[in-house]
């Protein structure tokens, strides 16, 4: 299937401004390339991993959109959510999908969260280890490999928190990765809710590979129907957190721990007050620039 590519060049500082405002405008992968190198052969591709910043000043910016999303109607609203980005710092070009599904691969590497959880790309051979929690991940289509910093601040919290025998839901699945990992980590069952098909395929696909297809549920939004969770976890961005706040609410249990993400600091005031309504024990956790709230439902 071919896809549409956006590319622009930015600073550095720039860059999760522009991530925000391409994820929603519904771009379903971003990579960066150092803009300034000398030769394509020089232009690794690069997603940056947990604690780490691409050391160039410069990047170029690749988003891939559907095949049929409108180039003209993209830069414009483009141009309203970052005033500063002039039109001809754009560039489009059709391209397959082999020529970059599988580009991570060559970037992706074994990577630790918390005490005992690692998440392995499927071309590396993990280590038998009891005391290690493994989940093996192909994110295909789907966002979620671990090395955004949301999802390393999930990851984190879910291997610092007691899963063992409750029911959990994942809201924004992505590519499973959250309701995988707290299966692995010892939870009973798990829902995961995306508003992409594409992702709950890749989530289906990504449990069976990990053997946890059969206690792995996965809905579109309005498909859900389920009983409130023992755990709550949701990683998609600020505007949706704040809008679904009381649908969030409803689907966890008194008492359950939650945690959402895909936060940008100096987002997170806003959401602490919405948040305040229905969860007790709210604190911040963050990781460059972005922040993870977590806290407890009221009883």
């Amino acid at each position: 299937m071919p896809f549409l590519e956006l590319s622009l060049i930015i600073r550095i500082e720039q860059q999760p401004h522009v991530e925000e405002a391409l994820d929603d405008l519904g771009a379903q992968a971003i990579t960066l390339q150092d803009a300034n190198a000398e030769t394509p052969d020089e232009q690794a591709i690069f997603e940056p991993g947990v604690g780490e910043l691409p050391l160039w000043p410069t990047i170029t910016l690749n988003a891939l959109f559907d095949a049929d999303t409108d180039r003209r109607g993209l830069t414009e609203t483009l141009a309203e959510l970052l005033p500063w980005l002039e039109p001809d710092q754009l560039t489009f070009r059709d391209v397959a999908d082999e020529n970059w599904e599988r580009a991570w691969m060559d970037q992706f590497k074994p990577m630790a969260f918390g005490q005992r959880l690692w998440i392995y790309p499927w071309n590396i051979e993990p280590p038998t280890d009891e005391d290690t929690v493994v989940v093996r991940l192909d994110p295909g289509l789907a966002f979620g490999s671990g090395t955004h910093p949301t999802t390393a601040l999930c990851l984190e919290w879910l291997d610092g928190i007691e899963l063992a025998g409750k029911t959990l839901i994942d809201y924004g699945c992505g590519s499973g990765i959250l309701a995988i990992a707290a299966l692995k980590l010892g939870a009973a069952s798990a829902i995961g809710v995306d508003n992409d098909p594409q992702a709950l395929t890749a989530s289906a696909d990504n449990a069976e590979r990990n053997g946890v297809a059969e206690r792995l549920a996965l809905f579109l939004p309005d498909e859900v129907d389920a009983e409130p969770a023992e755990v709550f976890i949701a990683n998609i961005l600020a505007g949706p957190l704040g809008e679904l706040a009381p649908t969030f609410a409803a689907a966890a249990k008194p008492n359950a721990p939650f945690a959402i993400s895909g936060i940008l600091i100096g987002q997170q005031d806003e959401l602490l007050q919405r948040y305040a309504e229905w969860f007790d024990e709210l604190r911040v956790d963050s990781r460059e620039d972005w922040v993870r709230i977590s806290g407890r439902r009221r009883a």
